[in-house]
């Protein structure tokens, strides 16, 4: 996650954060059209610092959704086309003999930008995944023994086609649990996917440019109030609690991990900000329960052939895990109504 502690992250106000998040979207859905909730996930998981691997069908957007969202983030954008050919120095640089200095010289890669789109990233072999993975989580690359930060903020956008198998290379378990999220867009329906060839011909060219809406040191500031966003005990209890039942489910060889738990509660405040709450609901729990601990679960392998899933396992267990019921917060000896926030109580 990024670091949000450095003197660069500026306060501002949750109201401020909320107010430019759907400006944000706003813009960003003048090129990917009718997607709102799957975009507003994205921002939630870039808002609470992490990464996002986008799994969808070819053709609905995906690389276009990680250059506007770079666009309206004010960041600067660079595109690694993942091959099975790619070597680790493609991504992160490499020193290159300079023949006027007489020495070798760091010559960074595309992973030095604001957001990286990681195109279809399974499609290289994990010794070059690998690579990107202390990029993601350590912010910053070692190239023979010498290590360099990455600039911030810094994101990577990855794309995969979830049914294309020939020449791929599945992730590790390792390697999805750096992605905060794994995100899919859907199809649009007919009046969408009209809208989107109006939109076509009115622009009258193929590219389409976007404003950008922030500048990256308010993207900073954004996701550090996101850290001043509350969190009840039972709130917070129901994250682990939906984390650990994936560890026992029956249809599950491995689960999500105390990571996956942290990045729910992360993405749980970052979806409440966008919404202009200081505090955390279950039903935000809920909306990023799937994009966040469904590709941390792994079914167990005589199960591969049915129609069980990560995904479908976490839809279970929204449904049996008991939910916060809710409550009022009042403030210390008033006597009006309070406001309400969370639960005390797991519903019968």
């Amino acid at each position: 996650m990024t670091d949000l502690s450095t003197p660069t992250a500026g306060h501002m106000d949750l109201r401020r954060v909320s107010d430019l998040s759907n400006a944000v979207l706003t813009e960003v859905e003048r090129a990917v059209v009718g997607k709102r909730e799957p975009l507003r996930l994205v921002l939630a998981a870039v808002l609470a610092g992490g990464h996002v691997l986008l799994e969808d069908f070819p053709g609905l957007g995906k690389t276009l959704a990680a250059r506007s969202f770079a666009q309206t983030l004010g960041l600067t954008f660079k595109r690694a086309q993942f091959t099975p050919d790619l070597l680790p120095g493609d991504i992160t640089g490499s020193f290159v003999f300079d023949q006027r200095s007489g020495d070798f010289g760091f010559r960074p890669g595309p992973i030095f930008t604001g957001l990286l789109l990681a195109d279809e990233i399974n499609r290289t072999p994990p010794k070059t995944q690998a690579a990107l993975l202390e990029a993601m989580q350590e912010r910053q690359v070692t190239v023979e023994g010498r290590t360099f930060p990455l600039p911030r903020p810094f994101h990577v956008l990855a794309t995969a086609n979830p049914v294309e198998y020939e020449g791929t290379y599945p992730l590790p378990e390792a390697q999805l649990d750096r992605f905060l999220m794994r995100v899919s867009f859907g199809y649009p329906t007919v009046d969408e996917e009209w809208q989107i060839l109006t939109n076509r011909m009115a622009r009258q060219q193929e590219e389409q440019t976007l404003a950008a809406v922030i500048s990256p040191d308010e993207l900073l500031a954004m996701q550090a109030a996101v850290e001043r966003v509350v969190v009840d005990e039972s709130v917070g209890r129901y994250c682990v609690a939906l984390a650990a039942a994936t560890r026992s489910h029956g249809d599950v060889l491995m689960g999500a991990s105390p990571r996956g738990a942290l990045g729910l509660l992360l993405c749980s405040r970052a979806y409440a900000i966008i919404d202009g709450r200081d505090y955390v609901t279950p039903e935000d729990v809920k909306a990023v329960a799937k994009p966040v601990l469904a590709h941390r679960v792994t079914v167990k392998p005589e199960l591969w052939m049915s129609e069980v899933s990560g995904s479908n396992v976490v839809s279970r267990l929204l449904r049996s895990v008991p939910t916060p019921a809710p409550r009022e917060k009042r403030p210390p000896g008033a006597t009006g109504p309070g406001t309400t926030v969370s639960a005390a109580a797991p519903e019968a």
